[in-house]
């Protein structure tokens, strides 16, 4: 377990995926097997650390130069599953939605123009060689997708009030707070996906909860059968009040406006989308208060 940190948490939700060793091929199998029997895996907030101390330099280094060897470990079934961190991937892959979130000018102070058309490209010619090549984790900030929540049932839910952690922190959770979480087995999440993609379909011909339901079943279909599937709320619980963690139900909200689709209801499945829309919503202004 890592000594507490005061660096700041990210307001960012994660969705994972575990994979059992197996899934590897060697040489990458016996790594990992060898990595998750020391049991000193790093957590997030690390991984924030890391990250941050590449952007102080003169110019900054956008994307790690080397790989990261680090991972998350859960166990399934008694089987032992990682979650390779992959930084210097996702760090492209987050470096090529930066325009979207930020105005130019605060964009180009933080990372100068050249500093990202040099990432770019080492980028280009990276995925050339690994043009098979996918994330472990996808990142959300300030919010958690309505379509993340489709994966879960309500029963998976796992939340750990501030203080009541037993053990220690554990791998993946942020530094000292409160812990908000769901796992399941990728079979139910693939079923999941397919049931709710049935649903929306049968009510509307396309839209923007279809597209990216689409999108989240064509990742996981990349993975092992048998991997573990996580969608963890990670520093978002630092914007949420206790009260507002505890009666936190979305993915039973979701799985409640299907039910209703479903039944042909779209008169309660819009009530249950506007609830919880405006639930993420309230979140997502947080990132523009004073």
């Amino acid at each position: 377990m890592s000594a507490p940190s005061s660096v700041p948490v990210p307001y960012a939700a994660y969705l994972r995926v575990y994979e059992p060793l197996a899934a590897f091929p060697e040489p990458e199998r016996a790594h990992w097997e060898a990595y998750a029997r020391r049991g000193t895996a790093p957590t997030a907030q690390d991984e924030l650390r890391r990250s941050l101390a590449d952007l102080l330099p003169v110019p900054p280094v956008a994307v790690p130069v080397h790989e990261s060897a680090d991972a998350f470990t859960a166990e399934l079934d008694g089987v032992v599953c990682v979650c390779p961190w992959r930084t210097r991937l996702r760090g492209w892959l987050a470096l090529a939605e930066l325009p979207a979130l930020l105005p130019p000018p605060l964009l180009d102070a933080a990372l100068p123009p050249v500093v990202r058309a040099q990432a770019a490209g080492d980028y280009e010619r990276w995925r050339k060689i690994n043009p098979d090549a996918r994330p472990w984790i996808r990142t959300a900030v300030w919010q958690v997708p309505v379509r993340w929540f489709t994966l879960f049932s309500d029963k998976e839910r796992e939340y750990v009030p501030a203080g009541q952690e037993e053990g220690g922190q554990e791998e993946g959770a942020e530094g000292g707070g409160p812990r908000l979480r769901y796992r399941t087995p990728m079979v139910e999440a693939r079923r999941r996906v397919a049931r709710t993609l049935k649903a929306l379909r049968d009510a509307e011909d396309e839209g923007p909860l279809i597209d990216g339901l689409v999108d989240v079943g064509r990742w996981l279909e990349e993975f092992h059968p048998r991997s573990l599937v996580e969608l963890d709320y990670g520093g978002l619980v630092h914007a949420l009040t206790p009260e507002q963690l505890a009666e936190d139900r979305s993915a039973a909200d979701v799985a409640q406006g299907i039910v209703a689709l479903r039944a042909g209801d779209t008169e309660t499945a819009g009530a249950v989308y506007e609830r919880l829309a405006e639930r993420w919503r309230a979140v997502r202004n947080l990132q523009h208060a004073n």
